[in-house]
């Protein structure tokens, strides 16, 4: 059968709702701390330090977690305690799925090999893979290549893992930065779930587009 092998996903932002859990939980934070907090002051800085972070010497996913964390509750004036990193931690840990990725991951499930690529660890991707509740073939995590996406040896560590060439993967993610630029570089097909609308670049094209997973299935029969 012609066509590619395996669907390889970004999981945060695209399967589970990385973003969105992490601001929840940091507005929950720093308004016991301070119910007039400037929130969306602090879910920037946290944003920025963690960008900053996967930039400088790797550190797996929960040190960064609570480093960024830290910094951006000292960038509003903020106490941090260790109970802050751990509820960061585990609203990452226990992201919610977005409402149809169960079920279209399933129905693809049935012609290709599902596999996460994400910039994690394996203690946190298992936990989300058990709340998407799809059978996925393998998972590659940042922990374990030692280096975080828009790096290459993230999609070169795909390749390797997998033990095939860049025509049987189709990539599949939200992050533009993270994922549909790199994987533009190195050749690969890419479906960017563009579920905020967002303006994309097309000096990165060329790539497919859709809202969010629903009709990831129908594009790929097409």
């Amino acid at each position: 059968m012609g066509g590619p092998t395996y669907l390889t996903f970004d999981c945060y932002d695209t399967l589970v709702q990385y973003s969105a859990g992490k601001r929840a939980c940091m507005a929950i934070l720093a308004r016991r701390k301070d119910p007039a907090a400037d929130v969306d002051a602090i879910v920037a800085a946290q944003g920025e330090a963690e960008k900053a972070l996967h930039l400088g010497p790797f550190q797996p996913l929960r040190p960064v977690l609570r480093q960024s964390l830290q910094q951006a509750f000292a960038a509003v004036g903020l106490d941090y305690q260790d109970a802050d990193g751990d509820a960061l931690e585990a609203a990452v840990r226990f992201a919610t799925p977005f409402p149809e990725v169960q079920a279209a991951l399933l129905k693809l499930a049935a012609r290709y090999r599902l596999v996460i690529v994400s910039n994690s660890e394996p203690g946190i991707i298992a936990d989300n893979m058990a709340a998407i509740g799809a059978p996925f073939h393998a998972a590659i995590t940042a922990a374990e290549v030692g280096a975080y996406k828009p790096d290459h040896r993230m999609f070169a560590a795909v390749l390797e893992r997998l033990g095939c060439a860049r025509e049987d993967v189709v990539h599949v993610a939200a992050g533009f930065y993270h994922d549909i630029e790199p994987t533009h570089a190195l050749g690969w097909r890419r479906v960017w779930i563009n579920r905020g609308g967002r303006p994309g670049d097309p000096a990165y094209g060329p790539y497919d587009e859709l809202p969010d997973l629903s009709g990831l299935p129908e594009l790929l029969d097409a």
